[in-house]
Formats: C-alpha cells, structure tokens, sequence
C-alpha cells in the first residue's frame, strides 16, 4: 500500500491551500483517513478526521476554516484550508486506518506519510 501527499506550499495569511492524500493498493476498505499537524517544537495534534460513513471530525482550532473530505472511489481525502493563519503552519501528515484480507482472514493496517509542509507568512 503506498501513499501520496500533496498541495502544500507557502501562502499569505488569509488564503487558502487544498491538501491531498491518495492511497493505493490491495486495500479491503478504508476506516478512517485522518491529517495531523506537526508544529515547530510542538506534539503532533489531529486537525481533522474522516470515517468510511462520510462522519467527519475537526478540532476546535480549525473546524470554522477547514473542512476534510474522501473521496471513496478513488481512496483520497482532502484538507481544505481557508484563511490560513500563521499558527497553522507546519508538516501536515495524512494518516490512514484500513483492512486488508490476508487468508480469509481481515486484519487492521494503518499507514503514516511523511507530510507536506505548510508554510502561511507575509
């Protein structure tokens, strides 16, 4: 299984970017597809989550901002950021919880990227 993180760059504060994340390969379904946030010198921190019922979830920094989204057909989630401020800058990390069906039996896997850098300065 191998993922692809994409659309991050550096912006002016109050513009947008669009993240994405694209999974491939022998996938039996997809969980929950989730982006993290790694700050300079801070812990990583869920900014927004997806399940495969199309439930969604974004913390309280981000949820009037930025809203997430799957698209199943295609095993991708997005990150839409508006008005970006500095304070969201920092590699944001897809990561993807899903099964596999190895000898009749469905077992758990979960996959981290290695993040696309956000960078919002004037």
């Amino acid at each position: 299984v191998q993922m692809v993180e994409s659309g991050g760059g550096l912006v002016q504060p109050g513009n947008s970017l669009r993240l994405s994340c694209a999974v491939s390969g022998t996938i039996y379904t997809i969980n929950a597809m989730e982006w993290y946030r790694q700050g300079p010198g801070s812990q990583r921190e869920m900014v927004a989550s997806v399940v495969s019922g199309g439930s969604t979830n974004l913390g309280d920094s981000w949820k009037d901002r930025f809203t997430i989204a799957r698209d199943n057909a295609k095993n991708t989630v997005f990150l839409q950021m508006n008005n970006l401020k500095p304070e969201d800058a920092g590699v944001y990390v897809c990561h993807v919880e899903y099964m596999v069906k190895d000898d009749n039996l469905y077992k758990f896997r979960e996959l981290w990227g290695l993040g696309t850098l956000v960078n919002v300065s004037s």
